[in-house]
């Protein structure tokens, strides 16, 4: 053996000592060499001989919740990602990549992407194991296929995944195709939330038509009980007047005819979406801003015709309240 190696080792030998006498400094008082102990209730490390605190305010990396026995522990703890109601088992099991490339990114070989590709079949055979699971996996698809087609949050598709999954545990699917009940779901949902789409909207972009759809919502909502409250036509201006490039001053304008309008009962019988368009492209004219009927009808997606008989009935509300 070489002096060079005999050298390293002794090296080796003292950075290890020093380092266990700096853990053995660590663990000591620096007033009274006494013994450091963990006050983990307080977040502190106190010395038990003179009561120095030696730190405090300590990070607390345990869980936030309390268990008092293993069964309790057990169902509390929880690891990986958040469970979820938009994946038909909840996000539970392993999801395994199509891209046929390690961790470090380099290409497979033939042999491991033939492996890989026999790993990915049966992982999907487990994952959709019933005729429960497969028709889970299709509508909660078509829901989040739907809701980033209409651009709605993360909610609305939570939401629309329990009312799908409602549907099916109470055997409401017979007769009816997966994905009209699946857009009527997340119909409800839209509403319920407060963020509505027009059913000219979202039949847009399902894949049932418009009769099926408005069928199918109202046998959903009949049977589930579900609480829904009439479309308020204030709940469309604020995308209107974004998608329009409108300024507040006239979505504010929109919101005081469309309450004029309901003071004086027009509302009753009428198109909510209609209505907002209206109030979006009266509230345009009387703050000057140049918007045309057209375009008003291409957001909402409504004909001007439309446009034109509310809108007077709008400002002829306005006028009225004005002279009362």
């Amino acid at each position: 053996m070489s002096d060079t190696t005999i050298r390293t080792y002794e090296e080796t030998d003292t950075e290890t000592e020093a380092a266990s006498e700096r853990a053995a400094e660590d663990l000591r008082c620096p007033e009274c060499d006494g013994n450091l102990v963990t006050d983990e209730e307080h977040g502190e490390v106190v010395c038990e001989d003179c009561g120095l605190v030696v730190e405090d305010a300590a990070v607390d990396r345990g869980p936030e919740w309390r268990a008092f026995e293993a069964s309790e522990r057990d169902q509390k703890s929880r690891v990986g990602a958040p469970t979820t109601k938009m994946m038909h088992d909840k996000g539970l099991s392993t999801n395994i990549g199509w891209q046929n490339k390690d961790a470090y990114g380099r290409t497979l070989s033939s042999r491991q992407r033939q492996q890989m590709q026999r790993l990915r079949t049966w992982n999907e055979r487990f994952r959709t194991r019933d005729s429960k699971e497969r028709n889970l996996k299709q509508a909660l698809g078509e829901i989040d296929r739907m809701a980033s087609a209409l651009g709605l949050p993360e909610n609305v598709r939570e939401t629309a995944s329990v009312i799908y999954r409602r549907a099916l545990n109470e055997d409401l699917l017979p007769g009816r195709s997966i994905e009209g009940v699946a857009t009527a779901s997340l119909y409800a949902a839209a509403r319920q939330a407060g963020t509505p789409r027009s059913l000219d909207e979202i039949a847009a972009v399902s894949r049932v038509d418009k009769m099926e759809l408005t069928r199918t919502y109202r046998y959903i909502v009949r049977e589930l009980k579900l609480e829904i409250k009439p479309a308020d036509p204030e709940q469309y201006v604020p995308r209107f007047a974004s998608e329009l490039d409108l300024s507040d001053e006239a979505e504010r304008r929109a919101r005081e005819l469309l309450r004029n309008a309901r003071e004086a009962g027009i509302h009753s019988g009428k198109s909510p979406v209609g209505l907002a368009a209206a109030a979006v492209y009266a509230a345009a004219l009387l703050t000057n801003e140049k918007v045309t009927q057209s375009q008003v009808g291409d957001v909402a997606n409504i004909s001007e015709v439309t446009i034109r008989n509310r809108y007077k009935e709008l400002l002829e509300a306005e006028d009225t309240g004005l002279i009362a």
